[in-house]
Formats: C-alpha cells, sequence, structure tokens
C-alpha cells in the first residue's frame, strides 16, 4: 500500500498559514509528530477486514417506545395562584 499522505513540517507549517495560525518551531515539531501518530492509528484501522460487517449508522437501534394514548379528565384550576381574575378569565388592564 502506498502513502497517501506524507505527514511532514512544511504540510503542518502550510496548513497553519492558512489556518491564520502562528505556531513556534516547538510546536509544530510537537503537531508534527502527533499528526503522524493520529495518521498511523487510521492506518491501521484501514487494514482491518469489514467485507461480511454490515454498516451500522447507531450504535444502539433506535426505536420509539410508545404508549397507549388515552384521554383522562384533569383537575388543575389554572386561576388558582391568579391575583387579577374576573369569572373564568384573567383580568388585564384596560385599554383606552
Amino acid at each position: 500500500m502506498t502513502e497517501y499522505w506524507k505527514i511532514d513540517r512544511e504540510l503542518v507549517d502550510h496548513v497553519a498559514k492558512v489556518s491564520r495560525l502562528e505556531l513556534s518551531e516547538e510546536e509544530l515539531e510537537k503537531f508534527t509528530e502527533q499528526l503522524k501518530v493520529i495518521l498511523k492509528a487510521f492506518k491501521e484501522m484501514d487494514e482491518v477486514d469489514t467485507e461480511e460487517v454490515e454498516p451500522s449508522f447507531q450504535p444502539i437501534d433506535v426505536k420509539n417506545v410508545l404508549r397507549e394514548d388515552s384521554a383522562e379528565q384533569w383537575d388543575w384550576d389554572s386561576l388558582g395562584n391568579a391575583e387579577h381574575v374576573e369569572g373564568r378569565h384573567f383580568k388585564g388592564p384596560r385599554i383606552t
């Protein structure tokens, strides 16, 4: 297998400049080595045989859990804590 991506200091420097990042020499060396390690891990994953494995779009099967829908009488006084009540309605300021 040929090496598709080659991570070197020049590439990291170019990406940093395009991203408008000012990296020191230490940071360039550090990030170059870190990106090499990350790329190596992805290359190892590419070598895994997945021919007979079905793709998984969700780690856990997604199902709707529904309950029986039934109407129930609800005894709640919506005006119980309101100060300004007139009959069964909220009382608002008079518009003049």
